[in-house]
């Protein structure tokens, strides 16, 4: 056989290994949606936990502030003035109304921390949920 007579074997060979290549490897377009969409909601998630992460550690001095206060005016006497901050004045007020004050405020925030967590619990399960979805879709895809 003549160089030229092999090499002129070999170049159909090559051209069908290459569009077996291809036929191999076509795009989907569902799944690299599906992909995409994933990535925006996986992007925005985070930044939403992130933001609630902020929120709670926020809360939480804010909490911790009110609760040294509240331990701060139970050492007082009770006959002792005791002014509270309203805007750029001050406002006197017994003991037991700051008191209840800082009470309520414990309360609300205690409440606003755990609400926060319940949306970043739900936003972490939504994730999982899409990934769960993308993987059933990726094993549907190679069954076929």
């Amino acid at each position: 056989m003549s160089p030229a007579a092999s090499t002129c074997c070999k170049l159909p060979r090559r051209r069908g290994a290459l569009v077996r290549l291809k036929m191999a490897a076509p795009v989907d377009l569902e799944l690299k949606k599906a992909f995409s969409e994933l990535q925006v909601k996986m992007i925005d998630t985070q930044q939403k936990v992130k933001l609630a992460d902020l929120q709670i550690d926020q809360l939480s001095r804010v909490h911790k502030h009110t609760k040294l206060t509240q331990a701060e005016i139970s050492t007082l006497p009770s006959n002792t003035r005791l002014y509270e901050g309203v805007g750029r004045m001050f406002i006197l007020q017994s003991k037991e109304e700051i008191d209840g004050l800082l009470t309520d405020k414990q309360k609300t925030v205690d409440d606003k921390i755990k609400e926060l967590e319940q949306k970043k619990v739900y936003l972490e399960r939504s994730v999982k949920e899409a990934e769960d979805n993308i993987r059933e879709m990726l094993l549907s895809r190679r069954a076929h």
